[in-house]
């Protein structure tokens, strides 16, 4: 498949690769590794140098990996490096800040080992980006941009400049994974349904005197929803929302200043915080391409969908694209097929439409029905949580949305090779 293919001039050119992943972040990365050592050719496309802490994807951010994402990694051959800076949630605990509705997952009533794991996003990149660099199968093209690229029919051409030098190179499948401002999705001009919360996510860890014991609580409040999330070191993960209007006081807190503030906002459950880390905020907003593959080019993780962070779906969404994305693609491959062709490229589109689309609305769903103040909601939420609370059989579809575990898995994601 990798042979020589004539261009529109009728002259024989070299196709470079079979497929170019732009974005060395958490999805793109996993892309290639999920790929890697199967004949196909490779190149990932990153503005950042390897590894370096200025790659946005890897901050200090943590991220609750679900129980299909562990799986996945697991088929991949990496879970053993990540589980070994990652810590189990054993439990949810869902509440409504000041009222009586309440409702607890359990792995235990799952039959899983866990419900989800929590690493931070500069962890899990390392483990990520340290793979990729020792993969000879996968060239890194950074740091480099894309200047420009085209969709020629029977392949993609992009330009890339490298040290101020621009070359050219060419692939069958060009996956986007750069990001919710991904300029692939902007020069192709998907249309996207976008929606500002007028919120932003304080995120940062702290240190509570009681143990966590691996329970992850999102607690929904008047000013958005707060979720503190078991880490190691008997840390734990803070994601607060705040209000637009309100972030920048926050983050001008002093440590002292700012435990006082969240534990008013979170209670005291796990007694007193007593120590905090590093702390940066980002806006929170809806984003989701009505597109996801646009010729031989594929729009994936946050390029595709960019979520609240109510229930942690964000990555899991698109770490499942990666899975199901690399599943028709090696078939494509090893049945000898064009791996950027059209039928091929519509089985991925079909496949994760459903799933992207009832993520988003639940997601956003979720953050509205919250957030809003008038009685009768407040009531209702309240009763909902508290009658899942009452109804075992009600909480296991919950459960297993929460985990990835719904509508059709790939292999990966089952822990099945792709071969």
């Amino acid at each position: 498949m990798a042979a020589d293919s004539g261009n529109r001039d009728g002259a024989q050119t070299a196709t470079d690769y079979d497929l170019v992943i732009v974005g060395g972040g958490m999805v793109g990365a996993s892309l290639a590794i999920a790929l890697a050592g199967r004949g196909l050719r490779l190149a990932m496309i990153e503005a950042h140098p390897p590894g370096a802490d200025s790659q946005p994807s890897y901050d200090d951010r943590g991220i609750a990996l679900a129980y299909g994402t562990q799986r996945i990694f697991e088929a991949l051959q990496l879970w053993p490096a990540i589980a070994a800076v990652a810590e189990p949630i054993a439990e949810i605990h869902v509440s409504d800040r000041g009222h009586f509705g309440v409702t607890r997952l359990r792995a235990v009533d799952e039959g899983v080992p866990a419900l989800g794991q929590v690493v931070t996003a500069r962890e899990l990149g390392h483990v990520l980006i340290e793979r990729v660099l020792a993969d000879d199968a996968i060239d890194v093209l950074a740091p480099a941009r894309v200047v420009d690229f085209a969709d020629d029919g029977d392949r993609v051409r992009v330009e890339i400049e490298r040290n101020g030098v621009v070359d050219e190179i060419g692939c069958f499948l060009l996956a986007a994974a750069d990001g919710g401002n991904s300029a692939i999705r902007e020069q192709l001009d998907v249309p996207v349904t976008r929606w500002e919360y007028g919120q932003s996510a304080v995120v940062t860890n702290v240190t509570p005197t009681q143990p966590h014991a691996n329970v992850a609580y999102e607690r929904f409040t008047d000013t958005g929803p707060v979720a503190l999330l078991p880490m190691t070191e008997r840390r734990c993960a803070v994601v607060w929302t705040v209000r637009d209007d309100d972030v920048d006081d926050v983050l001008a807190l002093d440590d002292d200043a700012f435990l006082a503030a969240f534990q008013r906002r979170f209670g005291h459950r796990l007694g007193r915080f007593r120590r905090v880390g590093r702390r940066s905020a980002y806006p929170l907003s809806l984003l989701r391409a009505r597109e996801s593959v646009r010729g031989r080019i594929a729009i994936i993780g946050n390029a595709a969908h960019t979520l609240h962070p109510i229930a942690g779906q964000g990555f899991n969404l698109g770490i499942r694209d990666v899975a199901a994305l690399a599943e028709v693609v090696w078939d494509a491959f090893a049945a000898g097929d064009d791996i950027g062709a059209g039928d091929v490229l519509d089985r991925y589109e079909r496949w994760r439409r459903t799933e992207q689309r009832n993520v988003a609305l639940a997601t956003d769903g979720l953050a509205r029905l919250f957030s809003n103040p008038l009685a009768p909601l407040r009531v209702a939420r309240n009763l909902g949580l508290l009658a899942m609370e009452c109804l075992p059989a009600a909480k296991h579809p919950l459960a297993r949305g929460a985990m990835g575990m719904l509508g059709r898995q790939p292999k990966l994601a089952r822990g099945v090779p792709l071969d």
